[in-house]
């Protein structure tokens, strides 16, 4: 697969094969082909992260489920405190959200609107789709850039929560912070890849 070829014919192609993959890419395994040739191998790496981190959070999703399960049976049966259950319970979901929030972008899949898109020419849903990617890159690097300062604070000041089992504060913020940086890289080769789209396409 050559990132480097003409947008027209990589789509054309995406539409006839099922080895490649649409602008509305489903396969989290294909490398958009019009990803510059210098990000390919930051998108293959992410291909493989993306692949953990869904491996990571289905494993969590688990624990969090039986930690959420025993919580209820040692309140409601032996009215046992329940602190740290409910904070590892968070803690998982919160790890399992951010960390897979590359991979679910990686397909596309986050909650859109596509009512209008399919009536859009194809250049006019490029650049939007070009448009969107910069608002969601800029909003995601904030983002990320906000997690790592958080969790800076939490490590050095040795933050914790108020509860009687008071864990740290820097493992969410750890897990935000990696989640966030994941999906900022994610957007970058996809934007890039849009840009190319954008610019070469002229129907």
């Amino acid at each position: 697969m050559n990132p480097a070829r003409g947008s027209d014919a990589a789509l054309d192609a995406a539409e006839s094969e099922p080895g490649l993959t649409p602008v509305s890419a489903r396969d989290p395994h294909v490398i958009d082909p019009e990803t510059p040739r210098a990000l390919v191998p930051l998108a293959r790496a992410l291909v493989l992260a993306n692949r953990a981190m869904v491996a990571i959070g289905m494993v969590a999703l688990v624990a969090a489920s039986v930690v959420l399960t025993s919580s209820v049976v040692t309140r409601y049966v032996w009215k046992a405190s329940t602190d740290w259950q409910d904070e590892t319970a968070v803690f998982l979901l919160v790890g399992t959200t951010f960390l897979c929030g590359a991979f679910v972008q990686a397909i596309r899949g986050h909650v859109g609107i596509e009512a209008i898109v399919t009536v859009m020419p194809r250049v006019a849903d490029a650049w939007r789709r070009l448009l969107v990617d910069v608002l969601c890159l800029a909003f995601c690097a904030l983002f990320a850039w906000k997690s790592w300062t958080l969790l800076h604070e939490a490590w050095v000041d040795h933050q914790t929560t108020s509860s009687s089992w008071s864990p740290p504060l820097w493992i969410p913020y750890a897990l935000m912070a990696a989640g966030m940086t994941l999906l900022s890289l994610q957007l970058l080769v996809q934007l890039a890849a849009s840009a190319r789209r954008a610019l070469h396409t002229r129907r």
